[in-house]
């Protein structure tokens, strides 16, 4: 998988794989000024051609488990919704997530104490329609979080193109090809998790959102139209977090 990399993957054996199944990436532009308060100084917003972007990514997990282990039932699989923007730390571009929601209580307390994520239950459900030979997926979340705000997302959606890989320098590939995850832990020291897959298998795509209010609590409103990819499945390995130097 490495030619698909801007840079080699790690060689130490990765922590954990995961399966990634019917998802959406939402992207939408933002101003630079908008995003940099919200990002950690150590950290750099990525832009594309000067301009900053956030995702909103509906998806569901499956067949997530650590090295040498193997697929539990009811924690292996469940529905997930990240909202996140794009950073960059010593020439290494990755995604910074302002929160990932997940329909899985006990997931979401390994998550926040093993990846230092930003992980909140939420209510989800993700259900694949069929119609004579085409499907759309309808995906629904509610936040249950305890002592966390509200932010809800309804949709359907479904992919309307052909599946082709993004090339450098596209923004396709600057949105969507990310080999790793910047957080920070309670010290304010910068971790990157590194993460490996195949070239993604996208899809142009069409949404009809009945509601998304996923970024309101950033003082974000997404009220302009999104541009929109599909992938139906991708295998991904994770490494674990490491502190970044300097």
């Amino acid at each position: 998988m490495t030619a698909s990399r801007p840079y080699p993957a790690p060689y130490t054996p990765w922590a954990m794989r995961q399966t990634w199944q019917e998802l959406l990436f939402m992207h939408w532009p933002v101003p630079v000024s908008k995003l940099r308060s919200l990002i950690p100084a150590a950290l750099e917003l990525d832009t594309f051609e000067g301009q900053a972007w956030i995702g909103v990514v509906p998806f569901r997990m499956s067949d997530v488990y650590p090295l040498g282990a193997f697929a539990v039932s009811g924690l292996s699989a469940f529905a997930e919704l990240n909202v996140r923007t794009y950073v960059i730390r010593d020439g290494k571009p990755g995604v910074w997530f302002f929160s990932l929601d997940a329909a899985n209580p006990v997931a979401v307390q390994i998550a926040r104490s093993w990846f230092k994520l930003p992980y909140f239950y939420a209510e989800m459900a993700c259900r694949r329609m069929w119609a004579h030979d085409s499907f759309e997926i309808a995906y629904a979340s509610r936040r249950l979080h305890r002592g966390a705000g509200v932010a809800e997302f309804e949709a359907r959606y479904s992919p309307i193109g052909p599946v082709f890989m993004a090339q450098p320098s596209t923004l396709e590939y600057f949105l969507t090809a990310r080999y790793c995850l910047y957080t920070m832990d309670r010290q304010g020291a910068v971790l990157r998790g590194e993460i490996d897959h195949a070239p993604w298998p996208l899809q142009v795509a069409q949404a009809q959102v009945t509601r998304n209010t996923m970024t309101r609590w950033l003082g974000i409103d997404l009220d302009s139209i999104p541009v929109l990819h599909y992938a139906d499945r991708l295998d991904v390995v994770v490494w674990p977090l490491r502190k970044v130097k300097g």
